[in-house]
């Protein structure tokens, strides 16, 4: 995977960390919310996930923002 992408997925993920955690959510309870997988959210977070469009709109509806505030 080009660095480029790596650190777009980082920021990605620290961002979704960052409203997750204002939200006072934990990684399972917005997994959950979210109907995907309880591990997927920190595979995100830590950037070592690339999630479809599909799983970005579940993720913003879960944290009832949206999908743009992810970005």
């Amino acid at each position: 995977m080009p660095t480029q992408e790596k650190d777009l997925l980082k920021r990605f993920g620290k961002k979704l960390a960052e409203i997750r955690k204002l939200k006072k959510l934990s990684q399972e309870e917005l997994a959950w919310a979210a109907g995907i997988g309880d591990n997927q959210i920190g595979r995100i977070e830590r950037g070592e996930h690339n999630p479809s469009l599909n799983t970005v709109f579940k993720i913003a509806n879960a944290l009832s923002i949206s999908a743009k505030d992810l970005f």
